[in-house]
């Protein structure tokens, strides 16, 4: 008896379902570009910080989660220090560009979770602020215990040199816990609470086209 081979379909949902995950991982990298575009967008207080300057490119990885999810927030900051990396190179021994990826996951994922969880304007306002405050912690934590001094470590420095240098800018920095106090906590607070409302508003006129994109 004759037997032909036979081969097996290929169900119709999976094509359209690889088609929406290279939609959705295009999308990751696209955010993630245009979070490297708004770094070049940038202003300093030097008052709070002369060792930071605030830029908004949190608020695209914070569109990228609430549309794509927690994987989709992570590949959209990967891409941004990617790119950061090939196109500006470190000017900090990879300490600012370490410190930049870990607040980026602290601020984005808690607001991403939350709101998962609770996708009203009530959910997404209080996931935002608990973003804000997880990164305000982990950011007193790591410029304290690893960031500076690796900082610190790599260019030869101590703490009393930059304590001296933000005590010259402001009055009330006098050692580590006021630096603290008066340069980290507030340089946060602001950069958070600035892209946080601006999340807050663009977020529903930005998703409806960008959903689109990834259907």
């Amino acid at each position: 008896m004759n037997t032909t081979p036979t081969t097996q379909a290929v169900p119709a949902t999976a094509r359209p379902k690889s088609r929406t995950e290279m939609r959705r991982l295009t999308m990751s990298a696209m955010m993630g570009a245009v979070a490297f575009a708004l770094m070049y967008i940038n202003f300093s207080v030097p008052i709070i910080s002369p060792y930071a300057e605030f830029d908004l490119s949190a608020l695209p990885e914070l569109l990228a989660g609430f549309i794509l999810g927690p994987l989709g927030a992570v590949l959209t900051i990967t891409v941004k220090i990617a790119l950061i990396l090939v196109f500006k190179g470190t000017s900090s021994m990879y300490t600012g560009e370490v410190q930049n990826f870990l607040l980026s996951i602290a601020y984005i994922l808690p607001a991403v979770f939350f709101y998962r969880r609770h996708r009203t304007k009530h959910g997404a306002a209080i996931g935002l602020v608990i973003g804000s405050l997880v990164s305000i912690i982990v950011a007193i934590f790591t410029n304290i215990y690893l960031i500076f001094p690796a900082y610190i470590y790599l260019y030869g420095m101590n703490w009393e040199g930059i304590i001296e240098t933000c005590g010259a800018l402001n009055p009330w920095i006098k050692d580590i816990p006021t630096f603290a106090a008066f340069s980290v906590v507030p340089f946060n607070i602001i950069s958070r609470s600035l892209t946080s409302v601006l999340a807050f508003i663009t977020y529903k006129k930005l998703s409806i086209p960008l959903k689109k994109l990834i259907q």
